[in-house]
């Protein structure tokens, strides 16, 4: 047998090797997709580090070589690598917030107001409720600008135990009144599951804020509710954590979610978070649900705030949330990063001149 002969034979034999590999390989993972999906029914981890060295240990003492223990380790390893990433994907295909899921986008309506359809979308407001007098003047501005979602916090979550809490079922009253006097809708954040009831009295939106993205409890509330719900990213969670969240909510029967990116956590202290502007091409990529920015918290700073909204638009965000005050500077919450009524309807002019939110023309037909 001549040389050429020889090789095209070893050659043929490695080309049936490699198929019996593969379908081998296949079996292989079929077989951890059905362990995937026990694991996902009985609530356990994808990643078992106990059993994956129990396995390496069974394959290293069987190893008949040629092959070192080490390199035998790296190639199992990367076998094992690929079927977690395989089940992490039916996984990820099977949630409900998934774009694999549902490809087409939601569309969330509040009153006459329909977000995720294409036009952007204004959320402004109050950082807290304080009075009545504040919260009216902020509402017959919105109403003037042609904006229809007012958000004002009655619950606020602070990080010192002895910051205004906010005014509790006054705030949202309040709220209410200004609403409807200048035909608005509500939206204002909930922090107890108790108070879903007494929410679903008073707001159109319920919002979970960023520190309580995680609470569970409260996720499974809002889904109970039947309202939509402003979900905002927690400072220092994923964009899967992130999804879980919204998860929580829309497996319980609430598909009317938005979601928020309001900036993370950094070692950056020229802004008061840091915008992972990122965040959004991602979860409209992976997500069919709205997606929002909120331009004050993200950044905490009323200077760059046209060109971070402009930024946020186009990334792909369906809209964006501000807070505005009457007179920042004696505000019991958020002073430096609210703005106040002549700045939101400059800010307002600024994004109409620049074509990407609607005219006031466009308004009034609308409305």
């Amino acid at each position: 047998m001549s040389m050429s002969e020889e090789l095209k034979q070893l050659r043929a034999q490695v080309d049936e090797i490699n198929v019996e590999l593969l379908n081998l390989l296949s079996r292989r993972a079929e077989l951890t997709k059905q362990i995937g999906d026990v694991k996902t029914a009985q609530g356990v981890n994808k990643f078992d580090p106990v059993r994956e060295r129990d396995m390496l240990d069974t394959i290293v003492s069987s190893n008949p070589g040629p092959f070192d223990n080490d390199t035998m380790r790296h190639l199992f390893k990367q076998i094992f690598k690929a079927s977690l990433d395989l089940q992490q994907q039916d996984h990820q295909k099977a949630l409900l917030v998934s774009r694999k899921r549902q490809p087409e986008n939601t569309h969330v309506c509040i009153g006459d107001t329909l977000i995720g359809a294409g036009e952007k979308t204004i959320v402004a407001g109050p950082c807290s409720v304080e009075t009545e007098e504040q919260v009216m003047t902020v509402a017959r501005s919105l109403k003037e600008q042609g904006v229809t979602l007012l958000r004002g916090g009655a619950f606020k979550p602070r990080t010192s135990p002895y910051d205004f809490q906010g005014l509790g079922e006054t705030g949202l009253a309040i709220l209410r009144r200004a609403a409807d006097k200048y035909g608005l809708k509500v939206i204002s954040e909930i922090v107890n599951p108790a108070d879903m009831e007494l929410a679903a009295r008073y707001v159109d939106v319920v919002q979970v804020g960023a520190r309580n993205m995680q609470n569970f409890e409260l996720l499974k509330a809002a889904g109970d509710v039947q309202l939509p719900v402003f979900l905002k990213r927690g400072m220092s969670a994923t964009v899967e954590e992130f999804l879980f969240a919204a998860e929580y909510i829309v497996s319980k029967g609430n598909s009317q979610v938005m979601l928020c990116e309001r900036g993370i956590r950094t070692y950056e202290k020229w802004t008061r978070n840091t915008l992972d502007i990122s965040a959004v091409p991602l979860l409209k990529q992976e997500s069919h649900l709205p997606v929002f920015v909120d331009i004050t918290h993200s950044i905490g700073r009323r200077d760059i705030q046209i060109p971070i909204a402009k930024a946020a638009l186009a990334a792909g965000a369906d809209g964006l949330m501000l807070e505005v005050h009457p007179d920042p500077a004696v505000a019991l919450s958020d002073a430096n990063q609210q703005i106040d009524i002549p700045q939101f309807e400059s800010f307002m002019d600024h994004m109409r001149s620049a074509g990407l939110i609607a005219t006031r023309e466009e308004e009034l037909v609308r409305n």
